[in-house]
């Protein structure tokens, strides 16, 4: 399977009682792929992983995998090995594509408790596995060396999604993993272009929820080699890619789901909806652009 293109960290739309909105999970799909994505990753922070039950999880990544006529990568990572083994495996059974997989987050594992846990789901399963590095969100950094060890063991570790924004560091990954079939993917969409230009093959994207076809042209514009227009692009979204953190993560991109016709809906405690000033700070953001 080839990693490369747009795929965006989808939202989990949830309704004004806090329940799954199904059916607007399968709207906004819809949607997105009409705007050209290479595929989608539900259940992951943006999806608000933290705050699902397993059987809500579950039955997520059940209706992207319905719905999506382009691959399904599930966010199946937890810091706890056996529920993440049995997330990955429901995501294999339901016909997902493959499967993103967090650094275990808050236990703080060492570099051979790291090395062991994503063995054991690659020994488990058999389908595409993407390894996940945020260390502002899991208090831990997955160094270059230990990437490459499981690269070099694992043929079905295809990936990592680095948001760890050390330039450094993802250029160490690309050369390490040399000659393997392993994709890097921008865990930032602010850090697309500089990646790509060292070899990453695209995004998992936040903002391509709502501009699909900007975030995907971004991306053909870098693996065309054509940089130039590219970075005008980049400039252009940069506005954007910054209102999308002005809170936490996934707070503002589901306000402007909803400010933009999308499902969207509530947050669940602990994240709380959007303060009013950064409401009208991002609808300002947001009358720039259009996804034409």
């Amino acid at each position: 399977m080839i990693f490369e293109g747009v795929y965006p960290a989808l939202i989990t739309p949830f309704t004004k009682d806090k329940k799954l909105d199904i059916e607007g999970l399968k709207s906004n799909i819809e949607h997105l792929m009409a705007g050209g994505v290479a595929g989608f990753v539900p259940c992951g922070s943006t999806g608000e992983s933290a705050t699902l039950s397993f059987n809500e999880h579950k039955a997520t990544v059940d209706a992207a995998v319905d719905v999506s006529n382009v691959p399904i990568i599930a966010g199946t990572g937890s810091n706890n090995t056996t529920e993440a083994i049995d997330l990955t495996k429901h995501a294999q059974d339901a016909g997902a594509d493959a499967a993103l997989l967090i650094v275990p987050y808050y236990n703080k594992p060492m570099k051979n408790g790291l090395i062991e846990h994503f063995s054991a789901i690659a020994d488990a399963t058999e389908f595409p596995l993407i390894l996940y590095n945020i260390p502002g969100r899991t208090g831990i950094n997955m160094d270059p060396e230990t990437i490459s060890v499981l690269a070099h063991e694992y043929s079905n570790i295809m990936g990592v999604k680095e948001a760890s924004a050390n330039f450094s560091q993802i250029s160490d990954v690309l050369e390490l993993t040399q000659g393997l079939e392993f994709y890097v993917l921008a865990g930032d969409d602010s850090l697309t272009l500089p990646m790509m230009s060292l070899g990453a093959t695209g995004v998992i994207s936040v903002a391509a929820n709502i501009l699909p076809k900007k975030m995907t042209k971004l991306v053909r514009l870098c693996l065309d080699g054509n940089y130039t227009e590219a970075r005008k692009l980049h400039f252009e979204l940069s506005p954007l890619f910054g209102a999308l953190f002005i809170e936490t993560n996934p707070i503002p991109i589901k306000k402007a789901c909803d400010l933009m016709g999308l499902a969207g809906g509530p947050m669940r405690l602990p994240l709380t909806d959007m303060q009013d000033s950064n409401v009208q700070k991002l609808k300002s953001v947001l009358s720039i652009y259009t996804d034409a």
